[in-house]
């Protein structure tokens, strides 16, 4: 299954694997997650928090904390150990790690043009921007018009630019074009790293190709649900699904004629690894699939740091930090509004 990896991998990866390995071990863990689901004040948050690795990170915050602190905080901790990774790091697995922030640059690039659509400030907007996406002329997309101007004059020069020839168009931009233009962005971006993965061949295509699968699918089920009740045609959704995947090509074609959630359902009862998420969840209940999608995505990305020698590691320890903030958001939220009943609802634990 390894072929010869084993003989050479450590030569350029061992250290990061091991680096990447013990960062593992510092995720929480469930018995840290019930002791900050009974916090009362995001000051006990903190204060659980601190016996932490996030600890360093958010001692000198004065009193009163905001959610957005804590979050900010948390991200700041998974961007330093990326960008130390990235610094070690040779080629293949430099390209490899930053094939990973390629996701939030396309977020970035969507969050800037949106909020220049609806007339917010630029600098307002940079900070809500995730800091794993950033790239020098991110500020300069809010005097782009059109796709055609936003490529041209800022895209161009990032490692978005080969995504964006298939959604070049002079029509304007409005919510529903971004919106478009989001989707087959990642689709382009999705469709890339699998290949440079299945380039690499070995253990690292064999594990990134099925994570990269179920987020392929996982987005083909979102279009999906999501263009119901809009102007967007079958052919138009279809367009947007990824060429890869257990749904392709076949799942694609009945998703596309899917009218409601439960011809969803239906359609993905037929694939056994999808069969187990929807049993889980009763008819009607679709506000709950993001959580189980997200529970299948911890679980095989747990499942990654199972075998060795490598890369989906890098891949999959990015991915649970970054459930691991979404869970405090949560939680942090929940406290900050005084509803500690609906703390339980979107935390995914992860071990």
């Amino acid at each position: 299954m390894y072929g010869f990896e084993a003989m050479t991998f450590n030569i350029h990866g061992g250290y990061l694997e091991a680096i990447v390995r013990g960062h593992r071990s510092g995720l929480l863990t469930s018995a840290d997650y019930n002791n900050l689901c009974q916090c009362e004040t995001l000051d006990d948050i903190k204060m659980h928090l601190s016996a932490t690795e996030y600890g360093p990170y958010l001692q000198n915050e004065p009193s009163p904390l905001h959610t957005t602190t804590i979050v900010e905080k948390c991200t700041l901790k998974l961007v330093d150990e990326y960008k130390h990774m990235l610094c070690q790091a040779t080629e293949p697995l430099s390209t490899f790690l930053e094939y990973i922030t390629y996701g939030h640059m396309i977020d970035n690039v969507v969050l800037i043009v949106t909020g220049t659509l609806h007339e917010r400030d630029v600098n307002e907007l940079l900070e809500k921007c995730h800091p794993l996406g950033m790239f020098d002329s991110i500020a300069t997309l809010a005097v782009a018009q059109n796709m055609r101007e936003l490529y041209r004059l800022v895209l161009v020069d990032t490692p978005l630019a080969p995504y964006f020839s298939e959604c070049i168009t002079s029509e304007d931009l409005d919510d529903m074009n971004i919106e478009i233009m989001r989707n087959t962005l990642y689709k382009a971006y999705l469709e890339d790293f699998y290949r440079f993965c299945k380039k690499l061949g070995g253990a690292t295509a064999e594990i990134m190709s099925d994570l990269l699968a179920f987020e392929a699918d996982r987005r083909a089920v979102n279009i999906t649900i999501n263009s119901m009740g809009t102007e967007l045609t079958r052919d138009d959704r279809r367009k947007l699904y990824s060429s890869f995947g257990l749904l392709y090509p076949y799942g694609h074609e009945e998703l596309a004629v899917c009218e409601d959630v439960d011809q969803v359902r239906g359609v993905l009862e037929k694939y056994p690894p999808y069969q187990s998420i929807f049993a889980k969840l009763s008819y009607g209940e679709s506000q709950l699939l993001d959580k189980a999608f997200y529970e299948e995505e911890v679980k095989r990305e747990c499942l990654a740091f199972e075998q060795q020698f490598h890369y989906g590691v890098f891949f999959a320890y990015m991915r649970l930090r970054e459930q691991e903030i979404r869970n405090l958001m949560w939680i942090s939220e929940c406290v900050a509004q005084n509803q500690k009943s609906r703390v339980h609802d979107s935390v995914v634990f992860i071990f």
